[in-house]
């Protein structure tokens, strides 16, 4: 397969509803590097991203998924590494090998922790209707969790995890936000920090587009 140029206009395919988190991260990964890219909508209640050319291409089928050229690429956190290489611009993770790793330990651990708020703060939530019901036993413990791994990881006074914003803090406000627009109690300075997150351009962008009425998935 031949490298693809970084002059070839990138595609990136998300869902629909513009909700899902990790559309999220690869969008704002997108702007905030500078890349001048397409954005496809699939909708997931019709299962556009189960057809077979989609599923063979991307190899998982998976939302989102970036095309650059002949090469398709799913995960985000993957894809936010890839437009970090693959392009000219400011640094999407930080320039210290220990801050970097230490802001992918946090994507990862998002990705795989904390089902109980994913699953009662469904991200629906976020952008269409909130949630009616309390946290369960479960999800306050997923709550305390998130908000102790937050506090440790985001420095008193400070509204970014490093020196600089990474793409780590878009992921890490995401989750936080979870708990903040459904009005569950998070410290003042994880809000402050999550909210401005949500100032930034790039995740306006994402989270004020025009969304079609909701259908469930």
């Amino acid at each position: 397969m031949p490298a693809p140029s970084a002059a070839d206009k990138p595609v990136l395919y998300g869902d629909v509803f513009w909700i899902s988190p990790y559309f999220f991260t690869a969008f704002v990964a997108a702007r905030e590097k500078g890349v001048a890219l397409e954005v496809k909508e699939l909708s997931l209640p019709r299962k556009e991203h189960r057809t077979e050319d989609f599923q063979n291409r991307s190899l998982t089928g998976r939302i989102p998924t970036l095309k650059h050229g002949d090469f398709w690429l799913a995960e985000s956190n993957i894809i936010a590494d890839y437009l970090d290489e693959a392009f000219q611009g400011p640094r999407l993770y930080p320039e210290d090998l220990r801050e970097r790793s230490r802001a992918r330990q946090l994507m990862a651990w998002i990705r795989s922790d904390l089902m109980p708020v994913r699953e009662e703060r469904p991200t629906y939530t976020m952008f269409y209707e909130r949630s009616q019901k309390p946290l369960s036993a479960k999800g306050q413990e997923a709550a305390q969790t998130l908000i102790r791994v937050a506090g440790l990881a985001v420095p008193e006074g400070q509204s970014t995890l490093f020196k600089s914003w990474c793409i780590a803090d878009a992921d890490l406000a995401f989750v936080l936000q979870r708990l903040i627009l459904n009005g569950d109690e998070v410290p003042a300075r994880l809000r402050a920090y999550a909210e401005a997150q949500w100032k930034r351009p790039s995740v306006r962008e994402f989270c004020e587009r025009k969304r079609p009425p909701y259908e469930a998935y």
